[in-house]
């Protein structure tokens, strides 16, 4: 069985992020979010793994990944450029996966229990198709499943009056029979190839589809609020590592990951689940509260950090308490209160948010 991972996309409400770099590298416990699927499959047994780039960016996710080796798997790099549905990028992947079955999975999805269980159910009940389904209390923004007596008969993609709250979890188990249901496409009002479409024609033509529903948590993590709920999940199962060093005068409380080369000055409090990265430099009198990633090359000094990822090589200098953020890489949080006449400096790009 072989793999596919989508690295494209507009990533449009994840900017100003996403202006500067795809937004499956944004880090979601110090990791980028595609390589949680990249683990996922590569523990499902699945090494040969077509990573399909989009238009932003893309020299970034081979300069990360590169040939996949340090991985434990084997990258081939396609290009779809401009983004024109899923559908187009599995189409692109024909002659990578030739005639074995295949995994589809989306870059920005992360999947508590992985997906060997499904890969083995796949394989066991010899489906052409098999989707993933989660109960969600949104269906409309989904790819939503029908359902007659209990058995799956169409995906709707997000309809208005939802048939069902059953989404449409972003991995997709596949066979080649998919690529001539891709051929018969033509662009929906979203002006992209859908995959709901591409599945739901090998059901019109009568091909072996199957679901499962997934237990536990996912999230599809293209929103803000969606990457910081993510960060929230994968933390609450931290493990307490501490390789820098931490003075005396520290409180650190709860489950806490703290990496090489990185030191904690007196003063500080830390309360987990805060994973903190390589090389950085916190204190003395900051607290960093629950559910915090700060990435690595970070200095905070002073202040008060909650809720947030920190991507890396940042620093933030202010007595302020910053909670619910999002802030990229090389920022510069710094105090305004030596500024004369007083008030905030700003730089802000296109669609942030600030709340002052």
């Amino acid at each position: 069985m072989k793999g596919i991972i989508l690295h494209g996309g507009r990533g449009t409400r994840l900017r100003p992020l996403t202006h500067t770099g795809p937004k499956q590298l944004i880090p979601v416990a110090n990791k980028p979010i595609s390589q949680y699927a990249l683990e996922d499959l590569r523990d499902a047994g699945i090494r040969d793994i077509a990573v399909v780039l989009g238009h932003i960016a893309p020299n970034k996710v081979i300069e990360y990944y590169g040939d996949g080796s340090d991985f434990g798997v084997s990258i081939t790099y396609i290009e779809q450029g401009t983004p024109m549905g899923i559908a187009h990028a599995v189409g692109l992947c024909e002659d990578f996966v030739g005639e074995e079955p295949f995994v589809v999975y989306l870059g920005d999805n992360i999947l508590k229990g992985g997906i060997r269980h499904f890969a083995d159910d796949f394989v066991r009940f010899g489906y052409d198709a098999m989707v993933l389904l989660c109960e969600v209390k949104n269906p409309r923004m989904f790819g939503v499943a029908r359902f007659e007596d209990g058995k799956l008969v169409g995906l709707v993609e997000k309809p208005k009056v939802p048939p069902s709250n059953f989404a449409l979890v972003g991995i997709y188990f596949l066979t080649h029979t998919v690529f001539e249901a891709i051929k018969t496409l033509k662009p929906s009002w979203r002006g992209e190839l859908e995959i709901t479409e591409a599945i739901q024609r090998l059901m019109d033509w009568g091909h072996n589809v199957g679901y499962s529903k997934v237990i536990g948590w996912w999230k599809d993590t293209g929103r803000p609020e969606d990457v910081l709920e993510a960060n929230q999940l994968v933390l609450s199962e931290l493990r307490l590592s501490v390789e820098g060093e931490v003075e005396d005068g520290v409180t650190v409380s709860g489950n806490v990951g703290i990496g090489k080369g990185t030191i904690v000055r007196r003063g500080c409090t830390i309360r987990g689940p805060v994973i903190i990265g390589k090389g950085c430099d916190i204190g003395p009198n900051t607290y960093i509260g629950p559910y915090t990633s700060i990435g690595d090359n970070v200095t905070m000094r002073g202040g008060e950090i909650e809720n947030t990822i920190v991507v890396g090589d940042s620093v933030i200098e202010c007595d302020r308490r910053i909670v619910d953020s999002l802030i990229g890489r090389n920022s510069r949080i710094i105090s305004a209160d030596k500024n004369v006449p007083r008030g905030y400096k700003l730089i802000i790009g296109e669609s942030t948010l600030v709340s002052l």
